[in-house]
């Protein structure tokens, strides 16, 4: 059966109106209507129906815009960044890296990078002191340090810094010649333009501290280009030579000291030797002394045969004078030795020319055996 079917006795089936009431979705219309009411009259129009729609809407409005100026307000400053608040223009206060909120079109927050390292770089045609054109290009690395005057000390922090430098890195190579600026002496100009820039930008309180300058290049003009590079080509040819003989030098001196004191050592080492020796002898002697003076021919004949057998040891030669005879044999030792593990066959002793006259080998061999008793005792 339908809900609204006729013969119910006049009694609706419609489910929204059971026992004569309307329970249907809430109108909206109603909704702003009752809301307008509440409020309206903070506008004067409370009793008024036809303004009391205007009046709902009105405060949606706000609220509306009230949500979105509460959100609006939150802002994020990153790790390496200053919050720099403003309030109606004035400096209030720095926050650091977070979240934060603000209240909209009251403060005005700018962020500043603290950590970051900026460069600059300043160039151009510069004069020397010996009236010199030189093209120089010079390069600043700085970061922020102090958020509130890198914003406000000056009007462009970053601008006026360019042109400190400029006018440091003139001042600078007003002062120098053209060989320090282009060769050996570029290190210094370096300092000095850091030293002149640091005492330029310090009354002025920027907020920014230099890391480094570095002198990126210095050329002469094009027209004379060629004939500056022969002669820088001819200065770091003398340096290198220069660092060659000083290496050369450094290698040769050690060796040179080291051979000095191998010889002194070799030298003392000698000394020593020949007073140790001469030590010996007279320790010697003076053993020896006694005993010449107990028995002094015994003593000569030991003294004659220790020479003779010294003398000998180091010939290879012997000649034997053979007693009450006229022949002198000629024992070939070296001979002998050679041929004795190869063919062990006999060589013979070669007789030497006979003696003219018998006295003379006794006579001889006195004189070896005076000689031999001399050296002996010295």
């Amino acid at each position: 059966m339908a809900w609204n079917e006729p013969g119910n006795n006049g009694k609706n089936n419609d489910p929204w109106k059971q026992g004569g009431r309307d329970q249907g979705p809430p109108d909206l219309d109603e909704v702003f209507r009752n809301f307008g009411k509440k409020f309206g009259g903070m506008f004067g129009g409370g009793n008024k129906s036809s303004g009391s729609g205007a009046s709902a809407a009105l405060m949606l409005i706000l609220v509306i815009a009230v949500v979105v100026w509460l959100i609006s307000g939150f802002y994020t400053i990153k790790d390496a960044e200053r919050g720099v608040i403003l309030r109606f223009g004035q400096y209030h206060t720095e926050v650091g890296a977070g979240i934060h909120w603000k209240p909209t079109f009251i403060d005005t927050v700018t962020p500043v990078n603290v950590q970051e390292v900026k460069s600059l770089r300043s160039d151009g045609f510069m004069l020397t002191q010996d009236q010199n054109l030189v093209r120089v290009t010079f390069e600043v690395q700085y970061r922020i340090y102090n958020a509130r005057d890198y914003l406000f000390s000056v009007v462009d922090a970053d601008q006026s810094l360019g042109e400190a430098t400029d006018a440091a890195l003139r001042f600078v190579i007003g002062h120098s010649i053209m060989d320090d600026v282009l060769t050996r002496g570029r290190e210094v100009v370096r300092q000095n333009t850091r030293t002149e820039l640091e005492s330029i930008i310090a009354p002025y309180n920027m907020g920014l501290s230099l890391v480094d300058v570095n002198f990126r290049d210095a050329r002469p003009p094009e027209e004379v280009r060629d004939a500056f590079d022969d002669a820088i080509k001819a200065q770091e040819d003398q340096e290198r030579f220069v660092q060659e003989a000083q290496a050369y030098a450094r290698e040769i001196e050690p060796r040179a000291r080291g051979q000095v004191n191998r010889v002194m050592q070799e030298a003392e080492a000698y000394k020593q030797q020949v007073v140790l020796k001469a030590q010996g002898e007279v320790a010697r002697f003076e053993q020896l002394l006694p005993e010449y003076l107990a028995a002094p021919k015994v003593t000569r004949d030991r003294l004659y045969l220790e020479t003779m057998e010294a003398v000998y040891s180091k010939t290879s030669k012997v000649i034997v004078d053979v007693e009450n005879g006229n022949n002198i044999m000629y024992l070939p030792l070296d001979k002998l030795m050679n041929q004795s593990g190869g063919t062990g066959g006999n060589i013979n002793p070669t007789p030497l020319p006979a003696r003219s006259n018998d006295n003379t080998a006794p006579r001889q061999q006195e004189t070896l055996r005076s000689n031999a008793t001399r050296s002996g005792r010295g």
